[in-house]
């Protein structure tokens, strides 16, 4: 027997006085069509660049995630009939009105949009984050995500042992799936005005080393061609190549290489077009000996430079290398900074924030650390930008009281 089809149409035949058209999904069978709204007004010529557009504005992005949607729940029900009537259709979805309304679905499928683009990180982050608002109150909709039931989760998260920081990570996620909804807008929780909730931002823990601390790595013996002797030089490479993070780095290929420069766009900001800015990487003497060292004879210029990404591994092959890679970094670079006597935890964050630290300490720009960064603003460098040393605040405010001595 033939199966109904669903799609997503627009009704051109009854457009309102602005021009806009109602968008509708439709539902075939047996040459039989019925439509059922959306909510959603469009132009023709504005649903065409929805339907159609190689790259979406962030508005675009929303309107498609909650047409699809519809369009799955709509496909869904058709698949779960044994036998496809109309009104066995409609029985069923419209019943699916209330699990709409379901935070953890709504979770689901945007999860499922953000695999569909490799964006398997980020999938997991909105993952872990459903699963803490699902431990908190099980069965959420999103009429029940109020300012104060906002605050009551915050305050469950610190009673066990969550940081603020923690939080506001997960209550991004939140407040990024609930602007996809389409909500009377007098309901919402999210802001700064009084009566609505602020989502805490979380003390940021500044992660830079002194330039004494870095040459006391660089100096730094090992035994050669040990994990830990790797693990030192990745270290410094992603700190003299901009602070540099470890999936850049796995992701380098010769072509990348253009004499003294390297040039690459930051993997994490490559859809967002304000930031997906390329980055250029003065390739020093240190930096070389450390891609001769551990770096692979380049075949072609599509080959990688490092030996941990191969041609044919899966998104989430690549994620597991990325975070392993990491791990040991950050397990060597832990006890290197033990014998050394640096009283701080050194990880791979560290190496982005001391090259941004170390520059502003020298007296470069902040427009320009920005642009090294691939930041889309200075004001997110600052946030990056440790505080002075104290020797150096003495040095600067010795001009305060040069005068004291000669008024005696």
């Amino acid at each position: 027997m033939k199966q109904a089809e669903a799609n997503i149409y627009l009704d051109q035949l009854r457009p309102r006085k602005n021009g806009d058209c109602s968008i509708k999904i439709k539902v075939t069978f047996n040459r039989k069509r019925k439509y059922y709204p959306t909510g959603i007004h469009l132009t023709p010529e504005e649903f065409f660049k929805l339907m159609n557009a190689e790259r979406r504005t962030k508005d675009q992005k929303k309107l498609l995630i909650r047409l699809n949607h519809l369009l799955t729940k709509a496909q869904n029900v058709i698949s779960g009939l044994t036998v496809f009537t109309f009104t066995r259709f409609e029985e069923k979805y419209f019943e699916l009105r209330n699990t709409e309304n379901s935070v953890s679905f709504a979770f689901e499928n945007y999860i499922k949009e953000l695999k569909s683009e490799n964006r398997i990180g980020t999938a997991v982050s909105y993952k872990t984050a459903i699963n803490s608002i699902e431990d908190f109150k099980k069965g959420l909709t999103f009429a029940d995500i109020t300012p104060t039931l906002l605050k009551q989760y915050e305050s469950w998260m610190v009673k066990n042992n969550k940081s603020r920081t923690t939080v506001g990570i997960y209550l991004r996620s939140l407040r990024t799936i609930y602007n996809l909804q389409n909500i009377d807008k007098s309901l919402y929780p999210f802001g700064g005005k009084q009566g609505k909730y602020s989502i805490p931002t979380g003390q940021n823990v500044k992660k830079a080393l002194t330039v004494e601390e870095i040459a006391s790595i660089y100096n730094y013996r090992t035994t050669p061609n040990t994990t830990k002797d790797m693990a030192k030089d990745y270290w410094l490479f992603l700190y003299l190549s901009n602070g540099m993070n470890v999936k850049d780095f796995c992701l380098l290929k010769w072509k990348n290489i253009d004499g003294e420069m390297l040039t690459y766009r930051r993997e994490k900001t490559i859809r967002n077009k304000k930031e997906n800015k390329v980055i250029s990487v003065a390739l020093k003497p240190e930096t070389w000996i450390i891609i001769k060292k551990w770096g692979v004879p380049s075949v072609t210029k599509e080959s990688y430079i490092f030996p941990h990404i191969k041609n044919g591994m899966t998104i989430e092959k690549q994620r597991a290398t990325y975070q392993q890679l990491t791990k040991i970094i950050n397990k060597y670079m832990k006890l290197i900074s033990a014998d050394l006597g640096i009283n701080k935890n050194v990880t791979t964050y560290f190496a982005r924030h001391s090259f941004a630290t170390v520059l502003k300490r020298s007296g470069a720009n902040i427009s320009m650390i920005s642009d090294l960064l691939g930041h889309s603003s200075v004001g997110v460098t600052e946030s990056y930008l440790d505080s002075f040393e104290n020797d150096q605040i003495q040095k600067q405010t010795d001009v305060l009281t040069d005068g004291f001595k000669k008024a005696k």
